[in-house]
């Protein structure tokens, strides 16, 4: 869809229909180029209502701030132009894979792989590789009722070290479509190698809570079963939620202390549709995660600090390429040279 629009557009004006009555909204959008802490160039898509954007293509193209006459849809740490932490603020993309891989060491293809030890604990590979390294903006414009910005990622050009850590060249196109009070994050993934490629996607948004009502905010997912994980890696058994992992009815914040991978999520009639994935509410106000079916995993973390919860949607669950290994389904992809993905998460407020 995107892949169509005009690029040389940066502002246009629509007038939108709401609500009982048809009261008549004037919503203008704009794109402008800033600049933050440590010369980052950053790109705020906006419209008149009061809603924001600010999107870092330097940083992992992370879209670390969405802002509403409410509050902060997002936290971002104070230090995020400068603590080289850009997962911990926004909305961080995780690709080739999400989460930690066990030791950081894999084998593919009769080849074994060791990945950097980067996880807090130094144990294991976490993220992927593009969460932390610049992209390459692609285009941006304006349609009737959006602002749109996409950015790239092509290993053997953005970071050819990486290939010596995966099996095959691998570039990730995102788009960021901005309607105000609703973001899409649509993802298309290609093997531009000459080996079968493995992936897994993820998207890490921090969601702040403090305009949902902090501690008294509501939390609902519509998982049934989780992972069963030992020292943050899954043993490859599930288990029916129960307790506090149980959120298919709504349970404060304030009870939740989790950094669980959750499962066995409802699929969409169609591959063109999204499906529900969780809410966080309080009284009028209200947050919503949709995605494509084939984000199968949701992650669910509370951050120590209290600020945000996570709710991470994820296409395989953490260490997949070893557990696929194992004959353990966990959702790993496998794309042939020249073939291509596509997924999209949404989130309403």
């Amino acid at each position: 869809m995107i892949d169509n629009l005009r690029t040389d557009v940066t502002f246009c004006r629509y007038n939108n229909t709401r609500g009982v009555g048809k009261r008549e909204y004037d919503v203008a959008f704009s794109i402008v180029e800033e600049d933050r802490p440590g010369s980052h160039r950053v790109f705020v898509l906006s419209d008149d209502n009061g809603c924001f954007v600010e999107i870092c293509p330097e940083l992992g193209f992370n879209c670390y701030r969405w802002h509403i006459p409410e509050g902060e849809v997002l936290y971002a740490t104070p230090e995020f132009f400068t603590e080289n932490r850009p997962t911990r603020s926004g909305f961080p993309i995780l690709f080739p894979f999400p989460n930690r891989i066990r030791d950081g060491r894999y084998t593919w293809e009769g080849k074994e792989y060791q990945l950097p030890l980067d996880d807090p604990a130094g144990k294991n590979a976490i993220h992927g590789f593009v969460c932390q390294r610049p992209w390459r903006v692609a285009g941006q414009g304006i349609m009737e009722e959006s602002a749109w910005l996409v950015a790239k990622f092509h290993g053997s050009i953005d970071d050819a070290d990486t290939l010596s850590h995966w099996p095959a060249d691998y570039r990730i196109l995102v788009t960021y479509q901005f309607f105000g009070r609703r973001l899409r994050v649509a993802a298309r993934i290609r093997n531009s190698g000459a080996m079968p490629m493995p992936f897994g996607l993820g998207f890490h948004p921090y969601f702040a809570t403090d305009w949902l009502g902090g501690e008294a905010a509501l939390v609902k997912v519509s998982a049934n079963r989780h992972w069963v994980l030992v020292n943050s890696l899954p043993t490859g058994e599930q288990a029916t939620v129960a307790g506090t992992r149980d959120l298919r009815e709504a349970r404060r914040f304030g009870e939740l202390t989790l950094d669980d991978i959750l499962t066995d999520l409802p699929r969409a009639v169609s591959q063109n549709d999204v499906c529900w994935r969780g809410t966080i509410e309080n009284h009028d106000r209200s947050l919503h995660m949709f995605t494509s079916s084939d984000f199968t995993e949701l992650v669910v973390f509370t951050p120590p600090h209290r600020q945000a919860i996570c709710m991470e949607p994820y296409t395989c669950v953490t260490d997949a390429i070893n557990l696929q290994q194992k004959g353990i389904s966990s959702g790993l992809r496998i794309l042939s040279p020249g073939e291509s993905w596509r997924g999209v998460v949404e989130v309403h407020c």
